[in-house]
């Protein structure tokens, strides 16, 4: 009985493994949900009888789009926190939970209209509080189950999830939403379920919980609000305000920026001084944990709104010039754009297991450095582009992801004490969700200041060009460009949504014709588009290269002498 009972331990799966599955799959989950939306988003604003094209649905689609990551990425040094003092497995399997209350509740969503979508964006919150709670302690607990020299592999394969399920969310929402727009919300309740069910039961705490600790409720609180009015401000700034077609001139935009950068820096003091920080700046004073958080932050800016650009330039512009009818280009960017996926899910593993053996830094460098030549090679196709060098450039890009991803989580997380890890890595997926939400801002805001100066009049001229009246041409071209912008995002043809019926139908049959083919509305917003993405994608290209510099300087592989091997 004895050797039996041996026999059955030996066979029993290790539970490094356990843990590296069930966070693997809480990241996919949340990953998956904070891109879903992206493509699924026309068939939501349909089934809830809201047109996104109307200023009121401009905010709602904003706060669909932007709230899961806002809320994600004012909480996670918070959250990161709490679980250094009451368990980093408790928290984890809490936030398994709340993912999945949320995820049905979104998907029971009663009823439709504004009322509706605001229920449903307030119940998006709440699933980003869920993600928040996966992503702040899923490092940890694969951190504290791996021993040094195999955490690149394990983080490598966690980073798939984690990146690989923002490719995966732009195909499933597609496929999901083209059936009935409220599976999009239901396909993570039995994951949801399954993981909740399976991490109570399997996962352990591998570190004992300081419950000595204080929580820092000045800084908590001077962190999550000035972060939380940045973001919203730099977001509404790029929303018409009175006659003006951005907001920058609002006052409160003006207000939340300038509170929000005040708060942020008092934060900066208050760290110095309590006794139990929430940030832990000491931290800063390890090269390797600076050098990868910096470098991730530059990276995250670089690429956090590529999805966002390429998306808009494919569903917008490239698809319907190749003839997919408006209303499948969502579903066909994605499929698009796998290439990028393809790159990233191959590299990632490989270089993360690599790193265990050589180190970060040739590998985060080097994955930085390929993403420059990705934004630079960009730079260089037209608007109508051949799709084989777009495939390369995005298996480049991909690659480049892959590489850079997992040797520097690695490296960030083997720096910092075993005391400090549930905090370090809410430390280091804020600077990521943080670097996100500003990359999308910042490259909402060069599209539309390009939109503004560059579209009335080349839109104006092809309106003109193709028998529409000149006062219905000039109403029409001085559009608030955000109409452009998100009709290009969405895959709406707003020719039929800005020119009304009447005049429509008052015009000749070959003027309708013109003006409702699937070419006319994206050769009219190409220019203006693609002069802002010249830009975006240089400025991705310098905050790269900046990035891969900041890598190099992080030195040689580091594991802080608090760690074990083996532990």
């Amino acid at each position: 009985m004895a050797k039996m009972n041996n026999e059955t331990r030996k066979r029993r799966v290790p539970y490094k493994w356990i843990a590296l599955s069930n966070t693997t799959l809480g990241v996919l989950m949340a990953s998956i949900n904070s891109n879903i939306i992206l493509i699924s988003l026309p068939a939501i604003f349909r089934g809830m009888n809201v047109n996104p094209l109307s200023p009121g649905g401009a905010t709602y689609m904003l706060w669909m789009l932007m709230g899961f990551t806002v809320v994600t990425a004012t909480l996670l040094v918070t959250l990161g926190r709490l679980s250094d003092i009451y368990g980093r497995v408790r928290l984890y399997n809490l936030g398994f939970a709340i993912f999945t209350v949320s995820s049905i509740l979104l998907y029971f969503t009663p009823s439709s209209g504004g009322n509706g979508l605001t229920i449903m964006i307030i119940f998006r919150l709440l699933q980003g509080i869920g993600a928040g709670f996966l992503f702040a302690n899923s490092m940890a607990i694969i951190t504290d189950a791996f021993a040094s020299n195999e955490r690149g592999m394990a983080m490598g394969l966690n980073q798939i999830a984690s990146i690989g399920g923002t490719l995966i969310g732009l195909i499933l929402g597609g496929v999901l939403s083209a059936i009935n727009w409220r599976l999009v919300f239901l396909v993570s309740v039995p994951i949801g379920l399954f993981g909740t069910i399976w991490a109570y039961l399997m996962l352990k705490e591998q570190s004992k919980p300081d419950k000595t600790q204080k929580i820092d409720w000045s800084g908590n609180i001077t962190f999550a609000i000035g972060l939380t009015l940045l973001l919203l401000a730099l977001t509404y700034a790029i929303m018409p305000y009175g006659s003006s077609k951005m907001g920058w001139g609002n006052p409160l935009v003006i207000v939340g920026i300038i509170v929000g950068i005040i708060l942020l820096v008092a934060f900066i003091f208050i760290e110095l001084k309590v006794k139990m920080p929430m940030f832990h700046l000491e931290l800063f004073k390890i090269r390797a944990f600076t050098c990868g958080n910096a470098s991730l932050f530059l990276s995250s800016v670089a690429r956090g709104g590529l999805q966002f650009m390429l998306i808009i330039w494919l569903q917008g512009i490239w698809l319907p010039l190749h003839g997919y009818s408006f209303e499948s280009t969502p579903l066909w960017s994605g499929i698009y754009m796998l290439p990028m996926m393809g790159g990233f899910f191959v590299l990632g593993p490989l270089c993360g297991r690599l790193s265990d053996r050589f180190g970060a830094r040739f590998f985060a460098t080097g994955g930085m450095a390929l993403t420059v030549v990705g934004f630079l090679l960009l730079n260089i196709l037209p608007y109508n582009f051949g799709y084989g060098i777009f495939f390369v450039i995005l298996l480049i890009l991909g690659i480049g992801m892959g590489m850079f991803a997992a040797p520097n989580t690695s490296a960030i997380m083997n720096s910092v004490p075993q005391s400090h890890r549930g905090a370090s890595s809410g430390m280091r997926s804020t600077f990521q969700n943080t670097g996100t939400s500003l990359s999308m801002a910042l490259y909402f805001t060069i599209l539309i200041i390009g939109l503004v100066h560059n579209l009335p009049p080349v839109l104006y001229n092809n309106l003109v060009g193709a028998g529409v009246p000149t006062s219905v041409a000039e109403q029409v071209s001085n559009m608030p460009p955000t109409a452009a912008l998100f009709a290009a995002f969405l895959g709406y043809d707003p020719m039929s949504s800005l020119i009304s019926q009447n005049v429509m139908t008052s015009l000749p049959a070959a003027t309708q014709s013109t003006l409702l083919s699937t070419s006319f509305f994206p050769e009219a917003i190409a220019p203006a588009v693609m002069s802002s993405l010249h830009i975006a994608f240089y400025i991705s290209a310098i905050l790269s290269a900046v990035a891969a510099i900041v890598s190099s300087l992080r030195g040689k592989r580091y594991v802080n002498e608090e760690v074990k091997e083996g532990e």
